[in-house]
C-alpha cells in the first residue's frame, strides 16, 4: 500500500483540498473553450475531485491513478449519483504505456512535483493528445522543499519559465500560466508558510 492508497479514506475530508479544487476548477473553466464532444483524461486523478466539478464540460472522462484505493473512493461517488461518463484507469503511466484512443485534454493538479522524469511524462501526454489537443496543469511555483518536509524524491515546485522551455521542445505551443491559489500550511509551531499555485494550459500542434 502506498502513499495515497494510505490517505485515499480521507482526502475529500480535508477543506483545503475542496477550496484548491474549486478554485483550479474555476480557472480551467474560464481558460478552456468548451467544446460539446471532448474527451478527456485526469492524470493522477486521485478521488477524481477535481473531474467531478468539471464533469458537464466533457463528453467522458477517464480518472487515471497508480493508487487503488483511490481510485474505489472515486467509483464510490460515481455509484452515489450518475456519473455514467466517468471510469477510472488504475495505470502507472510513469512504468506503463496507455492503449487506447488519444484524448482531447489531459488535466491534474498536484501530481507533477511527484514524477520523476518531467520530460518523459509531458512527452507521453503528447502523444496521448489529439492534434490541437490541451494539457491542463495545477501545481506548486518553485519552493524551498519545505512543503513536503524535506523529501529528496519529489519536486520543490517548478519555475514556470523551465517548465515553458521543456513543453516547448515537446512540441507544444500557446503555452500560459498563471496563480490560482495560495496553499496556507503550518510547517512549525506559529509559523504558516504560503505556497502558491499555478495553472498551465499548452497546446499540441495540430500537425504530427
Amino acid at each position: 500500500m502506498n502513499e495515497f492508497d494510505q490517505k485515499a479514506q480521507d482526502w475529500d475530508k480535508n477543506k483545503m483540498h475542496i477550496e484548491r479544487t474549486l478554485a483550479i476548477a474555476d480557472r480551467l473553466k474560464k481558460l478552456i473553450q468548451e467544446k460539446p464532444a471532448m474527451k478527456a483524461m485526469e492524470f493522477g486523478a486521485g478521488t477524481g475531485l477535481l473531474s467531478f466539478y468539471l464533469k458537464d464540460r466533457f463528453l467522458e472522462i477517464t480518472l487515471m491513478d497508480s493508487s487503488r484505493e483511490m481510485l474505489k473512493m472515486a467509483e464510490q461517488k460515481m455509484e452515489a449519483g450518475d456519473h455514467s461518463k466517468i471510469k477510472t484507469l488504475f495505470l502507472n503511466l510513469e512504468l506503463e504505456e496507455y492503449i487506447g484512443d488519444p484524448f482531447n485534454i489531459i488535466y491534474s493538479q498536484m501530481v507533477l512535483h511527484h514524477i520523476k522524469d518531467i520530460n518523459a511524462i509531458l512527452k507521453k501526454f503528447y502523444h496521448l493528445l489529439t492534434p490541437g489537443g490541451i494539457l491542463a496543469i495545477a501545481d506548486l511555483y518553485q519552493e524551498d522543499g519545505s512543503f513536503h518536509d524535506g523529501d529528496l524524491n519529489v519536486h520543490r515546485g517548478f519555475n514556470p519559465e523551465d517548465l515553458t522551455s521543456i513543453l516547448l521542445k515537446q512540441g507544444f505551443n500557446d503555452i500560459k500560466i498563471a496563480p490560482c491559489f495560495v496553499i496556507r500550511k503550518e510547517v512549525s509551531a506559529e509559523i504558516i508558510k504560503e505556497y502558491p499555485v499555478f495553472v498551465l494550459t499548452a497546446f499540441r500542434k495540430d500537425f504530427t
